[in-house]
């Protein structure tokens, strides 16, 4: 047998080959472990930014703790308005990939600029310390200039008032349409009215909107078309093909 040596082409393909497989064994068993303490991560980041939109997020706020307290997730069905039961670990994205739970948006319909969405929404009812649900935050995502701008809302219990809003997925310009993840910009929201007094959806984000002290939010600087996109999700997922139906029978039958 002769003597394996690496400093021909052989034997450095040989040691290119057998470190490249040693180095995605342990890259693959280091995502594998890794991979729950993503999850309770992913989770964790998606409580703090339900209890940010709803107001609960203090400094000191034990996330986990807080949300059980005070947060109680449901299932709602999008073209009826009810709540679902047996739906576990729903995924929204996921939900709107597949034909069988997604369907696709009518052009002259699709505001938030985005085809598909799923049948179904997660919405999280909060409660006060007497288990009396205060508001509700619900999920919208729509185009902005360079990404889907994924954000939560919270509503008060008459459906109309804004709570509070935040976006937490977003990749738009940095120092730009970047800013409507910015909590100076976002608290120019709490308070508006979402519809007028014949249940269209009023709510505005635009160039000097402001002037309508109820119902508008001015545009970023410089980021017209980011701008645009949340004017634009905010029109779809609150209007009648969002969560219009939601809305109605949730200030029609109470919040509890």
């Amino acid at each position: 047998m002769s003597k394996f040596n690496k400093d021909s082409v052989g034997g450095t393909l040989t040691v290119v080959v057998l470190l490249s497989l040693v180095c995605s064994l342990i890259v693959a068993g280091a995502a594998v472990l890794l991979k729950p303490a993503q999850e309770i991560q992913k989770q964790l980041d998606k409580q703090k930014n339900i209890l940010q939109a709803a107001g609960l997020l203090q400094k000191n706020t034990n996330v986990q703790e807080t949300y059980a307290k005070f947060i109680e997730p449901k299932i709602v069905d999008l073209a009826t308005g009810d709540y679902v039961d047996g739906m576990k670990n729903f995924d929204a994205k996921a939900s709107a990939k597949n034909p069988a739970t997604s369907i696709a948006i009518a052009a002259e319909d699709d505001k938030a600029g985005i085809k598909v969405r799923s049948k179904f929404a997660e919405v999280y009812l909060v409660r006060d310390e007497a288990g009396k649900v205060t508001q509700v935050v619900l999920p919208m995502y729509g185009n902005g200039l360079w990404s889907i701008m994924y954000g939560l809302v919270a509503v008060q219990t008459d459906a109309n008032t804004i709570n509070g809003i935040t976006y937490y997925e977003q990749g738009e310009t940095a120092g730009l349409g970047g800013e409507i993840a910015n909590p100076n910009w976002q608290k120019y929201f709490v308070g508006k009215k979402l519809f007028n007094n014949t249940n269209e959806v009023a709510l505005r984000v635009g160039k000097n909107a402001s002037s309508d002290k109820e119902h508008g939010v001015d545009a970023l600087s410089g980021a017209t078309l980011t701008s645009n996109g949340v004017d634009g999700s905010f029109k779809y997922w609150f209007g009648p093909n969002g969560f219009g139906p939601y809305l109605a029978k949730f200030k029609a039958e109470g919040a509890n």
